[in-house]
């Protein structure tokens, strides 16, 4: 522990600092750059809002995989492995089972439906107003949950990055001040990076993004193995130690279904909390507004099929390194230590970088270096997600709400592309002043929460609409408004807001609803609004099914 906090503190001193700082610019100025030379790319509104459907599948599958291996999964899944052991990898496996939902079911029918967004396909049997509405309201509710995620685990990650530990400063800053610098700087960047580049600047940041991932994170899963002389069983061992748990650190329970002595209530609730949580990981991913997006920048619906596969081969080799990263920070960093310089565990991934630089490549300087290069990677996937995200919610606002419910299909595509890039700001600025207020919460949970909202208020509407001839305008915005506000209600009234130590608000306590996650009640509420929504109109138009189903399934007619 003593060494662990002399090198946190040597990262920040001299040369060491200096090159974390040098490396963190040089990231920066090399996808600022990147987005320039996209803006000159962009000249129509298919070049801003899919990249011109340029894209081949497997860009199209690394930008998938840089736009979706966010902070959550590098900072946030590596910290709850580091504290809780097994109940951490659950996120892991949530996250890349989901994957096969969006493949089966949505990827290539909505890639065959729609143009830009997701309100595309929703709108195509349906009176355009309320169901765009409706879906911009979603796109955007659903983009800022995971906007503060990856938002929050930038301003813990530079705080390691510039060696401010609780009671230190850098420039006259302590470290919670420089943590909401950081979050407004993050937000500042996004912002240039989707009004500039669009879609082609974004997805070209996330394809570099997801190679420098993928690197750094076999970097360090080969280095914690060489530690341990690539014997799993001795890693595991070490990190059970380590973590002060014992064979528990390697048992489910840690975290999630924890039975509590004499109280069969909570125990009950602990339970179901679980069940919630694997609900909503493994149905939130073909809910993402910002991963939906990018079914419309390859050029057919084959592309988008081999993207996605291309997608679940990173992401799957990727969640495996999860495994190596989680538990090498509990062996090698220790639990204590991780807590020492973040509440939440959103810094073990690199801390777990300065210790082997350490231990591999000798002295202070090693351990800034490598602490400087992983950091950097994170810092470019926040960047590269929260790019994706706010162009994800702009386009929506623009293209769904301003073109064709203000505008009512009028609107020049300059005019459209000008308010997706007004969008942008102010989508930012909402980000950054709710991320501030998210400090103490882990990236990963935030994640699973935006998971939560996207199944309940996207994922019926678009179930429905491709697959149930029925289905109408009034099903279409009862099951996205139900899902939406039931799962935003429900969160806002759980210990995630308020009533615990973690909360947003710690001080307050206005919780009644006991579970964290809201999914296992909001999901089937989202359906079930549909459902009724639909059932209870008189609205019905099976010749635009029929059209639709037709469609979706050869890709005739997609533009």
């Amino acid at each position: 522990m003593r060494d662990l906090l002399l090198a946190a503190e040597a990262s920040g001193n001299g040369t060491a600092r200096t090159l974390t700082i040098t490396l963190f610019v040089l990231l920066v100025a090399g996808t600022l750059a990147i987005t320039i030379w996209a803006s000159r790319q962009t000249k129509t509104a298919t070049d801003f809002y899919a990249g011109g459907r340029s894209f081949s599948g497997f860009q199209n599958g690394l930008a998938i995989g840089g736009d979706y291996m966010s902070a959550a999964s590098f900072l946030g899944i590596a910290g709850l492995i580091a504290l809780y052991g097994y109940d951490g990898f659950l996120y892991s496996i949530g996250f890349l089972v989901a994957w096969l939902v969006a493949l089966l079911l949505v990827a290539e029918l909505l890639r065959n439906s729609g143009r830009y967004t997701m309100a595309d396909v929703l709108a195509f049997r349906m009176r355009q107003r309320p169901v765009r509405t409706a879906a911009a309201v979603s796109t955007i509710t659903v983009s800022i949950f995971y906007l503060l995620a990856q938002m929050v685990g930038a301003g813990a990650l530079v705080a390691l990055l510039l060696g401010i530990r609780p009671g230190t400063t850098f420039l006259g800053m302590d470290a919670d001040t420089a943590k909401v610098a950081t979050i407004i700087l993050v937000g500042a960047l996004m912002i240039i990076y989707v009004t500039v580049g669009g879609m082609k600047g974004t997805t070209y940041v996330q394809i570099v993004k997801a190679v420098l991932l993928m690197g750094g994170t076999l970097l360090m899963t080969l280095l914690v193995l060489a530690k341990y002389n690539f014997n799993l069983s001795a890693l595991l061992g070490d990190a059970a130690v380590s973590s002060g748990k014992g064979s528990a650190f390697l048992e489910p329970g840690l975290r999630y279904g924890v039975e509590v002595a004499g109280n069969a209530t909570q125990t009950f609730y602990n339970k179901v909390d679980l069940l919630s949580l694997g609900i909503a990981l493994v149905l939130g991913t073909a809910g993402l507004p910002h991963i939906l997006i990018r079914f419309y920048t390859v050029p057919t619906a084959k592309a988008a099929r081999k993207s996605v596969l291309w997608a679940i081969g990173i992401i799957g080799t990727f969640y495996l390194f999860t495994l190596a990263l989680g538990f090498g920070a509990a062996a090698l960093v220790g639990g204590e230590a991780i807590l020492a310089q973040d509440r939440a565990g959103n810094t073990a991934a690199p801390q777990l970088a300065e210790r082997l630089g350490i231990d591999f490549f000798g002295g202070d300087i090693g351990g800034a270096a490598m602490l400087a290069i992983i950091a950097a990677v994170a810092f470019a996937t926040i960047l590269a997600v929260v790019a994706g995200l706010t162009l994800a919610s702009s386009s929506s606002l623009a293209h769904d709400f301003y073109a064709n419910v203000i505008k009512r299909g009028q609107a020049s595509e300059r005019q459209e592309v000008n308010v997706a890039r007004i969008s942008a700001f102010v989508i930012g600025a909402v980000s950054i002043v709710l991320s501030i207020y998210a400090q103490n919460l882990n990236v990963a949970f935030l994640v699973a929460l935006a998971f939560a909202v996207a199944a309940s208020g996207n994922l019926p509407a678009i179930l429905y609409s491709l697959f149930w001839k029925r289905f109408n305008t009034s099903g279409a915005v009862w099951a996205i408004y139900g899902g939406l506000l039931s799962a935003v209600l429900l969160v806002f009234f759980s210990p995630v807001v308020s009533g615990a130590a973690t909360s947003m608000f710690p001080d307050h306590d206005w919780q009644w609803f006991p579970l964290s996650n809201p999914g296992i009640l909001s999901i089937p509420f989202g359906f079930f609004c549909g459902w009724l929504g639909t059932v209870i109109s008189k609205e019905h138009d099976e010749e635009k099914y029929a059209e639709l189903e037709i469609r979706s399934l050869t890709g005739a007619g997609a533009h």
